[in-house]
This record gives C-alpha cells, sequence and structure tokens, in this order.
C-alpha cells in the first residue's frame, strides 16, 4: 500500500506515542483533527496500524516477574506451504507471544513468556518439541531487559553500576 507523505508521518508518530492526542497530532502534521481522524480510520481499517501496544516493565510489579525466553527452533518444512505452517501451530499457543522466520542456523525464533523457568521448561518440551515439523530447539532465558521496541529499561538504575577503576 502506497501511502501520502502526511500518511506516513501520521505512522511515524503514532509508532512512537499510540497516545497522543488528535489535536497535538494535527498540529504536529499541519492538519485538521477530522483529517486526522479520517487518516487514522483509514490506516486501521487496511491493517497498516494493526494495534497500539503498551510497554510495561513487570519487573516493577511484585508477583509478576516472569521469565521470558526465546527459543531457536529447527523444523522440516511442509511441501506446499513452507515455514507458515508450522508457525501458525506455534503462534496459536497462549504463552507465544512472536515467531520469526530466521536466516542462519535455526528457522524459527519464537518468544515465549511463563510465570516460572520450569513452566518455560514444560512448555519446550511438552508442546513445542513434540510438534511433528520440530527437529531441535535452543531456549535462552532473558536475563535482563536493557531496552525493548525502541524504550530503554532502568534510566535511572545507571547511577546503580559497579564501574572498575582502571
Amino acid at each position: 500500500m502506497k501511502l501520502t507523505e502526511k500518511e506516513l508521518e501520521i505512522v511515524e508518530i503514532v509508532e512512537k506515542n499510540g497516545r497522543i492526542p488528535l489535536d497535538t497530532l494535527a498540529k504536529m502534521t499541519s492538519l485538521t483533527v477530522e483529517e486526522v481522524e479520517a487518516i487514522l480510520q483509514k490506516l486501521e481499517e487496511t491493517k497498516v496500524i494493526v494495534q497500539y501496544a503498551t510497554i510495561v516493565d513487570w519487573r516493577k510489579i511484585d508477583g509478576h516477574e516472569g521469565v521470558t525466553a526465546m527459543i531457536d527452533v529447527k523444523v522440516t518444512p511442509k511441501r506446499g506451504v513452507g515455514f507458515d505452517e508450522v508457525a501458525e501451530r506455534i503462534y496459536r499457543f497462549p504463552e507465544v507471544k512472536s515467531v520469526y522466520l530466521m536466516s542462519g542456523a535455526y528457522d524459527l525464533s519464537v518468544v515465549i513468556e511463563g510465570r516460572s523457568m520450569a513452566e518455560v521448561a514444560h512448555f519446550v518440551s511438552e508442546k513445542l518439541s513434540t510438534l511433528d515439523s520440530v527437529i531441535s530447539t535452543t531456549t535462552h532465558f532473558i536475563l535482563k531487559k536493557y531496552k525493548h521496541d525502541g524504550t530503554v529499561f532502568d534510566q535511572g538504575d545507571q547511577d546503580r553500576r559497579i564501574v572498575v577503576a582502571p
């Protein structure tokens, strides 16, 4: 889909801040509020804007720390559908947050969230690795999130870094 310059400008602004007030967006783009509303409606209907999301630092909420894992998955693609069928089977699990087709040593990268390492291990051993097309998996647990979707976490923690003197 080809976007106009103003539509592209709105997409770029809204991608950074989905909660920006319409009147502010109108001023930033030199459009009327009505024109901005119409453009946003068009972008939503055509699924250019798929969803407005919020980034939450769950570590700051007691009892909601959880565990995030990135899983490298080697699969055997199916004739006629390639990797799409197995990717769809994987992304339908509620634990799965993202699935990417990758180039390199493995085929799919799967990001999942669980309440504990044991829960993630159970998902990998009982659900993911038992799928027909899955050849092997390698699980990487995320120990600390520094930046996610362009948002830097814990900038205030810079004062608490341990610095080794030369």
